[in-house]
């Protein structure tokens, strides 16, 4: 957004989907009933590397079991809610892992067969495997969403109330090219199939309305962004596109 200010670029944004990240467990893991935020940064921020090695070091009424945490590799260093709005670049921000990889299925298993793991992935793929994983609540630690410890559950996306590990997903499309037909016919086709396609890639729709109301915002062209550039706590998307309509 700055940037596009600088360079004096106009620009239309369109919401298509939301994008979450799940926190899940071992099955077997009865200790475990919800993590904050604050709890997370003290898990993986590289301060954390050689020293944060046990359960018991997150909060003192865990056990002093080791602390095995597995993730995706190069393509998820970059963690936001550890350092929002701090991405430094060609620099990892987050810890060196227990398991690394970026194939999903090896971190399903890896967490499925060691009581002591903790991983994270996209919430679609916690729903293909959520017969062998347990899903942890995450609460913002400062209950500014009203409702403590949220399970990443569709209406709490929607609602905003799962943050900061959801975010909604935009595609931009620039002033001088908005005329032209096949890009018109680009968004049309994106807006009309959004909800179908981002339930097939694994992310989650938005309701209809947000669609609509997007739609009806490019077709009167209304430029900028009304996300401030991402989602707000206990905002729904519609919300505020039916607010600036």
């Amino acid at each position: 957004m700055v940037a596009c200010a600088q360079a004096g670029v106009k620009y239309y944004e369109l919401p298509i989907a939301y994008d979450a990240l799940t926190v899940v467990i071992n099955k077997q893991n009865d200790f475990v009933d919800y993590l904050t935020v604050a709890e997370l940064k003290k898990m993986w921020e590289p301060a954390a590397q050689g020293k944060i090695t046990s359960w018991k070091q997150i909060r003192d009424s865990f056990p002093d079991v080791p602390l095995k945490l597995a993730g995706a590799g190069a393509r998820f260093r970059h963690l936001r809610l550890l350092h929002r709005g701090r991405r430094r670049q060609g620099q990892v921000l987050a810890r060196r892992l227990h398991q690394a990889s970026e194939d999903d299925n090896v971190l399903v298993q890896g967490v499925a067969s060691d009581q002591d793991a903790l991983a994270f992935f996209g919430v679609a793929y916690y729903e293909e495997n959520k017969d062998r994983l347990k899903l942890v609540p995450i609460d913002d630690g400062n209950n500014a969403n009203g409702k403590g410890p949220v399970l990443p559950e569709y209406n709490n996306i929607l609602e905003g109330t799962y943050q900061p590990l959801a975010r909604p997903i935009f595609i931009y499309v620039s002033l001088k090219s908005a005329n032209k037909p096949e890009v018109q016919g680009f968004v049309d086709f994106y807006m009309s199939n959004g909800a179908a396609l981002s339930k097939e890639v694994g992310y989650i729709a938005l309701p209809d309305r947000a669609y609509e109301l997007g739609q009806t915002r490019f077709q009167k062209r209304v430029a900028g962004s009304v996300f401030g550039g991402g989602a707000q706590v206990g905002v729904s998307i519609e919300d505020l596109l039916q607010k600036e309509k």
